[in-house]
């Protein structure tokens, strides 16, 4: 809940704002080249895990069939050619509020807490995937940044449309290890980032969540291709936007707290995702790890929440 905003609450929503006109003219369907992975001997979890209570440090053995995968997180500009083709509106424009990452907003203190005890969020009405902070700000100048305030269903019909899937969590962790069999803890290695010299991916720098240093450049979302690809020449496998996978959040434990954590997840319908934010922080969602793991409510989604197609092979 911490990383990515609270549960989807019923509120009392404005009508749904119209896509402006300016941001349908960004639209751009060209997918991302795509990586196959023929498939075979794969691993979810880590022998050196760190947040326990998710499950990170169960290790499984899968056997996986051939797949694709997009290079890329669907865009803002591919996310328009969708609704510009379809007139799909989104879970957060139906709600008619987002959770946005207080940092972000030009008025912090202006939108009420988020709730879950994580007060670094906002419930903003009027914030959706075209307007990524709210009324007044819009994704006009950002179409190659990832799409965000994706919900779980808005994924699943985006991927149906492009012809492809949300994927396993296995074929998620494969692809982050570009096709490996071990155990590194980043789509690059094991080197740790820092906050000077080395910034292989968008995280968070400074003290989270009151400085925001932004060391890499980057406050919010980051362009694609702006940070190095990992050996298989994907694209934010770490850091940037939380991405969904295709499979309910569970713990494959029998311990009593693993069955406790499975109870309130199936109660709250939530989703796993993969690969951490631009929020993620060492002292704090140290999730920006292959194996690290995060639940979300299906129809939440915030500023830092997207998705990347992953397809079946024939």
């Amino acid at each position: 809940m911490g990383c990515c905003g609270p549960q989807r609450q019923a509120l009392d929503a404005p009508g749904q704002p119209a896509v402006p006109a300016e941001i349908i003219e960004i639209a751009d369907n060209t997918p991302p080249a795509r990586k196959r992975f023929e498939g075979g001997r794969a691993q979810t979890g880590t022998a050196h895990p760190v947040i326990h209570g998710d499950g990170e440090g169960l290790i499984r053995t899968h056997r996986l069939k051939p797949f694709e995968v997009d290079t890329a997180p669907v865009t803002n500009a591919r996310f328009a050619g969708f609704v510009a083709a379809t007139g799909y509106v989104t879970v957060a424009e139906r709600h008619g509020w987002g959770t946005v990452f207080r940092g972000l907003l030009d008025d912090p203190t202006r939108e009420p807490p988020g709730g879950g005890g994580a007060p670094w969020w906002g419930i903003v009405r009027g914030a959706c995937w075209f307007a990524p902070e709210g009324p007044g700000s819009s994704i006009e100048h950002r179409a190659d940044h990832p799409v965000v305030h994706i919900a779980w269903e808005d994924a699943k019909a985006f991927a149906t449309w492009a012809g492809g899937r949300l994927p396993t969590e296995a074929e998620w962790e494969h692809a982050a290890r570009s096709g490996a069999s071990d155990d590194r803890r980043f789509p690059w290695g094991e080197a740790e980032p820092d906050e000077t010299d080395f910034m292989p991916a968008n995280i968070f720098q400074g003290k989270f969540p009151m400085q925001n240093t932004a060391a890499d450049g980057w406050a919010g979302t980051s362009p694609i291709g702006f940070f190095p690809a990992n050996e298989a020449g994907l694209f934010d496998m770490a850091g940037n936007v939380w991405e969904w996978t295709a499979e309910p959040f569970r713990i494959r434990s029998s311990s009593k707290a693993a069955k406790a954590r499975n109870t309130a997840s199936r109660a709250e319908n939530q989703k796993l995702m993969k690969g951490g934010s631009f929020l993620c922080h060492i002292s704090y969602c140290y999730r920006y790890r292959i194996a690290a793991r995060m639940a979300l409510a299906a129809d939440s989604g915030g500023c830092n929440s997207g998705f990347r197609i992953f397809y079946d092979v024939h």
